[in-house]
């Protein structure tokens, strides 16, 4: 074992912000890498050239990768925001989306462009000698099918909804240890990765159990289970210095929790910006994208009653075209909600800046950025019991003088009316300053997420 200071580490991912953001696998990655960085662990970050970088490269490293996955080369350049960047070249990565089509749908190729990718990862890993290997997702997993001695290595599990399925040729194809890949005839980058990866890591501590079970396995749940005490919970952190409401340049005002002024307003900004009426009930606000896993239509039968809370509600997000009409007519018929589509950062920032409640109606929730980002805000959370909300937001009525937040009993329609109805019954009036200052004296940088990843470096290496 050695101390993680000069330890080298090859860190592979899909998404990386700013170069590319989908969704929260960019933050987390781009959130830890500056995090071990800045503590002294040298990281080489590989990801995908989409195409759109323009920067010059100030070294081309050409990797020797099968024919089928190739030609393969890496463009080596310094991104101004995040530093230096390991860009893979290969065929068919480039596009105009890293996922999915103009229409919406998945490329057809998917499956292909990350397995090239993935091999493109195990030829660099092969020429560099790193210390530590630590792979995320489905994208990156199948580079230990190549490796038949791999370095130590960690695979985040950020999302296991998404797979990586395939046809089994391919197990013909990527590597000695193919056979760890193979799933009911097919191929998952995922299934061998578990088996293989020295430590498995979900992204929340409580996710880390749920993805054990059947409900939140996503049909690995018995191959995470055999790899036992390998697998581990490391909760995300957030971006402190973006997220920070006394120096936010999108907000119109400024504060902090020794002084609350400036939020409220934040608040006359945001209510003018969409048209609401300032009553003096309490605000809330939701910023997510619109898909089954983020849950907003369990939270849609909960408009109709907003006045009997009495409450008013924002909502700012796209996705899934049939949500996108359900919130335009439920916003037609309610003079208490506003909904706004597509994604806007500075409204995105006013609206965890100017309200009082951030709504997370979520079905599953590995992490979770949006609550910590409230909480810094000061803005208190109504969430569901999965995944990091679990792990970010104690529920305020189980104890008054620690609790962050409301939980619903469970992701549904009538637990997260109920879930409204106690932040009324305990926050009217507005009475939120003792909980803001408490939830906004917390930290939610990288700083201890990142300590916990190089213990686990320390440990494997």
């Amino acid at each position: 074992m050695r101390h993680t200071v000069g330890v080298r580490v090859v860190f592979a991912t899909a998404e990386l912000s700013p170069v590319v953001t989908v969704g929260g696998l960019a933050a987390a990655a781009a959130g830890l890498v500056g995090s071990l960085r800045h503590s002294g662990v040298h990281v080489d970050v590989l990801l995908p050239d989409y195409g759109g970088v323009d920067l010059d490269a100030i070294e081309t490293i050409e990797l020797d990768v099968p024919q089928w996955a190739g030609p393969a080369s890496i463009k080596v350049v310094d991104h101004p925001e995040i530093g230096r960047i390991h860009l893979v070249v290969a065929p068919g990565l480039a596009r105009s989306h890293p996922y999915l089509q103009p229409d919406g749908q998945g490329w057809l190729d998917n499956v292909d462009r990350f397995l090239r990718f993935s091999r493109a990862v195990a030829a660099y890993v092969e020429l560099s000698h790193p210390d530590v290997v630590h792979l995320n997702d489905w994208h990156t997993a199948a580079a230990l099918a190549a490796l038949e001695s791999p370095p130590p290595t960690v695979l985040s599990l950020h999302n296991l909804a998404h797979q990586g399925h395939g046809p089994g040729e391919w197990l013909e194809r990527i590597g000695p240890r193919a056979a760890h890949f193979e799933w009911w005839g097919g191929i998952n980058p995922l299934s061998g990765a578990i088996a293989l990866a020295d430590r498995i890591v979900a992204v929340s501590p409580h996710h880390a159990i749920e993805i054990t079970t059947p409900s939140g396995g996503f049909g690995l749940d018995a191959a995470l289970r055999a790899r036992g005490s390998a697998v581990s919970g490391i909760l995300n952190g957030i971006d402190t210095t973006v997220w920070d409401p006394a120096s936010d340049p999108h907000l119109p005002a400024h504060f902090d929790r020794k002084n609350l002024s400036g939020k409220e307003r934040c608040r006359q900004a945001l209510l003018q910006h969409v048209g609401l009426n300032d009553d003096g009930s309490l605000l809330a606000t939701v910023v997510t994208r619109l898909t089954d896993q983020k849950g907003i239509d369990l939270l849609m039968p909960s408009i109709a009653m907003l006045a009997d809370l009495p409450m008013q509600l924002i909502v700012l997000g796209s996705g899934d075209r049939s949500l996108v009409d359900a919130l335009v007519q439920a916003e037609g018929a309610s003079d208490r909600f506003a909904f706004i589509e597509g994604y806007d950062e500075t409204l995105s920032h006013l609206m965890f800046a100017g309200a009082d409640l951030f709504v997370m109606p979520s079905r599953f929730e590995p992490c979770g950025l949006t609550q910590m980002q409230a909480m810094r805000y000061g803005t208190i959370p109504i969430v569901t019991p999965v995944g990091g909300l679990v792990d970010t937001v104690p529920d305020i009525d189980v104890d008054a003088r620690r609790g962050y937040g409301i939980v619903a009993r469970s992701p549904d329609p009538v637990a997260i009316m109920s879930a409204l109805h106690r932040a009324s019954r305990r926050f009217g009036q507005r009475r939120l300053d003792t909980v803001r200052k408490r939830i906004m004296a917390h930290d939610w940088s990288w700083d201890a997420p990142a300590a916990r990843y190089r213990a686990l470096y320390d440990e494997i290496s």
